[in-house]
């Protein structure tokens, strides 16, 4: 009797349970049911440089953080290359700054002293061309003595003349055009220094997104370039499940519409979703689908958003989408960035 009143109250449970989750797995009403798999965006990571790498530091299957170091390159012939733009723009900073703090007050003066000297030995060939030119008539000295004094005396006021105008640049200071040189000069400098920093910075390879390494393609001691990938990697949100939507019900999907996301894997864990994207380009029914009336249908992709916190869903994973149909809600983002 106790037997048969154990089996009673355990069939009733059975009954009990598999109701519960007929009920809780059966679509809204006027619903939508779509069969896809899990999709996700993918980034192929490179150097940005041609260099060998030096370390790899994560495996695949590593949960990442955006910036994270994921590997590095040598940096030997990177480090002289910055030391050495800094240099030049140490240098040109130093010729920048003399052009426009202009000449030492000691230049100044040397230059008045160097004047003045020639002042000097002008008027000093003055007065012996003027001797001479007065004791010619007296027949106390000759004409080509009377023309070498005029000589020396036009030479030593050239002097005088090439003194003033070199005292005149050294008052003056730079000419503008020679500190506008200097300036481009010293940018040109910096910007040959920002880049070296740069090729610095990138040596270490960073993940630009929260993901996970789907795949590690090169190691340690391989040649790195911008166009061979280091890294795979998987971006964890946005996820969408990529389904197809025959063109009868199309009328039936809206952009922002809520929906719920299962897999098979996880039924008593729903995801909130909503269609982020509706393809405006028919196509014919994707060899994924299997149903045999519609494969040769014009069927439309449309892309059901969701959360994931928990990150039960991968990519590929069969998953069943059932589109609500209430009115679409305002407040849902549409198709991520």
């Amino acid at each position: 009797m106790i037997r048969r009143i154990l089996l009673s109250v355990l069939l009733a449970a059975v009954t009990a349970g598999a109701g519960w989750w007929y009920v809780a797995h059966q679509p809204a009403a006027g619903g939508l049911v779509l069969m896809g798999n899990v999709d996700l965006r993918q980034v192929n990571l490179a150097f940005n440089g041609a260099e060998r790498i030096e370390a790899v530091l994560v495996e695949e299957g590593t949960r990442l953080h955006a910036g994270q170091v994921l590997a590095r390159m040598e940096t030997s012939r990177l480090l002289p290359q910055v030391a050495q733009a800094e240099a030049q723009v140490a240098a040109q900073q130093a010729t920048l700054a003399r052009l426009r703090n202009g000449n030492r007050p000691e230049e100044i003066e040397q230059g008045r002293a160097s004047l003045a000297s020639a002042r000097a030995d002008a008027l000093n060939a003055r007065q012996q061309y003027e001797r001479q030119a007065t004791l010619l008539p007296k027949a106390a000295t000759t004409q080509q003595a009377l023309d070498q004094t005029r000589a020396a005396a036009d030479v030593a006021q050239a002097r005088v003349d090439a003194a003033q105008k070199a005292l005149d640049l050294l008052v003056a200071g730079a000419r503008s055009e020679d500190i506008a040189l200097a300036e481009a000069q010293l940018h040109g400098a910096e910007a040959q220094l920002a880049l070296s920093r740069r090729q610095l910075v990138d040596a270490e390879l960073k993940s630009p997104v929260d993901g996970f390494v789907r795949s590690r393609l090169m190691e340690a001691g391989e040649m790195a370039a911008p166009t061979r990938p280091v890294f795979a990697l998987a971006v964890l949100d946005p996820k969408w499940v990529r389904a197809y939507i025959p063109e009868a019900r199309l009328a039936e999907v809206r952009i922002g519409m809520r929906a719920t996301v299962r897999v098979d894997g996880f039924p008593d864990q729903p995801l909130d979703g909503w269609v982020g994207f509706i393809s405006p380009i028919a196509e014919f029914t994707p060899k994924i689908v299997q149903t045999e009336e519609l494969r040769t249908s014009l069927v439309y992709e449309i892309r059901i958003y969701t959360r994931d916190p928990g990150n039960i869903l991968h990519m590929g994973m069969p998953a069943t989408a059932t589109l609500s149909a209430a009115p679409p809600s305002s407040a849902r983002p549409k198709d991520p960035a």
